[in-house]
């Protein structure tokens, strides 16, 4: 999960670093005094950028970037995130996590650790995968019975203002969760190109999601959650397709394929409306 600025190209790319780059980064939170929690550590090595800005609440606020203009070809990113006991954190993006045309392909990984009373709202903006594109995500999530996890992993069809619409060659996206050491959901989502026309499998969908509501501390909202997509009503042809399941006694995961990456959004806020109260502010006042 790797955001891009706006302004950013890949002509402001070394040499060197188009050719490929391994970015690592290293972040720990923790609980403060007065409950406010801290960012402890929050190292990177390029292109990975970390940027901690301040918020009005009492969870840490921390977004990806890039110092070039997104994931060029054999660039790899690593991010380790330690959630101490007590502490929050809102993890985000800066913008789409852009991924260029490439022949190796570009990876990121994600391994987060959620202590007791802990909890992690990773919220990234979609991944924008370019025509011919080769991507491979990996997200891993350990975190106790009684610490709370929020995840959003969506990827849109691509640029349709260049006429590219899912027009990448590859991308694969695999989500792992363990709850006290045991497996309790594994999500793999892959689509190739060699496996046949993409447009033409995904019809009008522009836009894939997947939100996880996860841990003790949240199971009344994500049985909310559930209920409330079990009332949606059959329509014919519907601007989205939903669908959600439990996840035993742990929480929800949500689906979502729809026709417009904006609606998708604040579908995703709707259903993550409970996320202010519990970070101590709006993370969407000035996005989405």
């Amino acid at each position: 999960m790797v955001a891009v600025t706006a302004l950013d190209s890949p002509a402001f790319r070394t040499a060197a670093d188009a050719t490929a780059a391994h970015g690592r980064g290293e972040l720990t939170v923790v609980r403060g005094r007065e409950g406010q929690s801290v960012v402890t550590r929050a190292y990177s090595t390029s292109p990975l950028r970390l940027l901690t800005p301040k918020n009005h609440g009492s969870a840490a606020w921390i977004y990806t970037s890039s110092y070039g203009g997104g994931l060029v070809d054999g660039d790899r990113i690593e991010l380790d995130l330690d959630i101490g006991p007590g502490a929050a954190a809102f993890v985000s993006t800066q913008a789409s996590t852009k991924v260029y045309r490439s022949s190796r392909g570009a990876s990121t990984e994600l391994h987060a650790r959620i202590s007791p009373g802990g909890l992690l709202a990773l919220v990234p903006d979609p991944v924008v995968c370019f025509a011919d594109a080769r991507y491979k995500q990996i997200q891993s999530f350990a975190l106790s019975a009684d610490s709370g996890l929020v995840v959003v992993d969506w990827v849109s069809s691509g640029r349709h203002a260049s006429g590219e619409r899912w027009a990448f060659h590859e991308y694969v996206a695999r989500v792992r969760a363990e709850v006290d050491g045991k497996v309790v959901l594994h999500d793999a989502l892959a689509l190739r190109r060699d496996d046949g026309n993409l447009q033409d499998r995904l019809g009008r969908v522009d836009v894939l999601a997947m939100v996880m509501i996860l841990g003790k501390p949240l199971r009344e909202r994500s049985a909310e959650v559930v209920r409330t997509v079990a009332e949606i009503p059959v329509r014919r042809r519907p601007e989205q397709l939903i669908s959600a399941a439990q996840v035993g006694e742990w929480g929800c995961v949500v689906r979502i394929a729809g026709a417009s990456v904006e609606r998708a959004a604040r579908t995703i806020r709707e259903y993550l409306g409970f996320l202010p109260d519990l970070l101590g502010d709006d993370p969407w006042a000035r996005k989405w």
